[in-house]
């Protein structure tokens, strides 16, 4: 999820547990700081572009870590104000806080390593895009309606809010779950019988959702809007490039995005380099997790992976797309 949102959930979270008992500005910061300190994660360098879209959402969001710093931070807190309450309700405002961060990554399809050191899975939803004003702007008004009332009346407005966007993950993952229904009937005559599907929601909203469904050799995309839900689904056929990953799959870069996009990956030979697309992210094209492993032939002593770097479309020609598939 983005930067905003974070910062937002976690400061009304706390608001919401200790603004009746603290000044409400104070209540933000804490939950504000607090659900930002799992992404700074993202200002690490592991050593090449694969690794560091692989181990974001790693250590920094596991629950047991987050679990054991939590009550460094709640003393902290209380250090720093002197009028906070008492030390379990800071403790477990600051726990709160913390991994509503990671839970909120989970609702993504990104991945996110929550059971480590115990498990490196990485979890996904995907019932949620990474930015949806819908879910952001009814925390933004409550939040800033708690710090600006600053009394039981926009208390309740931060409740509210929070009430609202926590209802909406859970539409979503209803929304989500009709659509995996939707597609899974109108595959089975067309395609028959399908393993590997993944159903995610378009940039900015959870009404019109991308379908991709992978072939040993190709992958299929298409959309679904729940505003048409009689629509044929129609699907479009890209190469995923078999023949590669089948010479290169001793590679451990390609193991690694194989395993952390759990299938859902192409590779293609562009100007006789390879290159390897999580497939998840974005739609066709340009997906903006494509790596270039090196000229052929790759072993695991080539170079560092570095990342595909694509112009991104403006704004407008994004919602122009997203507005003629509904």
């Amino acid at each position: 999820m983005d930067f905003v949102s974070q910062l937002v959930l976690g400061a009304a979270v706390t608001v919401a547990l200790l603004g009746s008992r603290m000044p409400m500005w104070q209540a933000a910061l804490v939950g504000a700081v607090c659900a930002t300190l799992p992404g700074l994660d993202r200002v690490i360098d592991h050593g090449d572009a694969v690794h560091n879209m692989t181990q974001h959402h790693s250590e920094s969001h596991a629950l047991l870590w987050l679990t054991l710093v939590s009550p460094l931070l709640a003393a902290f807190f209380r250090y720093i104000f002197r009028q906070s309450p008492t030390f379990v309700r800071c403790w477990a405002a600051v726990w709160l806080a913390l991994i509503t961060h990671p839970f909120l990554d989970l609702t993504t399809v990104y991945g996110t390593q929550l059971a480590l050191p115990f498990s490196d899975r990485p979890f996904a939803i995907g019932c949620m895009p990474v930015i949806d004003p819908l879910y952001i702007l009814p925390l933004l008004f409550g939040l800033v309606a708690a710090l600006v009332g600053r009394n039981r009346k926009g208390w309740r407005c931060n409740l509210s809010g929070l009430i609202f966007s926590c209802s909406y993950l859970v539409w979503s993952m209803a929304a989500q779950t009709w659509v995996i229904q939707a597609a899974q009937r109108q595959l089975l005559m067309q395609q028959g019988d399908v393993r590997q599907l993944l159903v995610t929601p378009t940039a900015f909203n959870t009404l019109q959702w991308r379908i991709v469904v992978m072939t040993p050799e190709s992958y299929l995309e298409g959309f679904y809007s729940l505003l048409s839900p009689f629509k044929p689904l129609v699907l479009s056929t890209h190469a995923r490039g078999w023949e590669l990953y089948q010479q290169y799959s001793a590679n451990r870069y390609v193991q690694r995005v194989a395993w952390f996009s759990r299938g859902f990956f192409a590779m293609k030979r562009v100007d006789n380099r390879v290159e390897i697309t999580d497939l998840r992210i974005g739609e066709e094209s340009p997906y903006p997790f494509t790596f270039d492993l090196g000229p052929e032939p790759l072993d695991n002593s080539s170079g560092k992976p570095e990342r595909v770097k694509h112009q991104h479309l403006p704004l407008g020609k994004v919602l122009g797309k997203l507005w003629s598939r509904f």
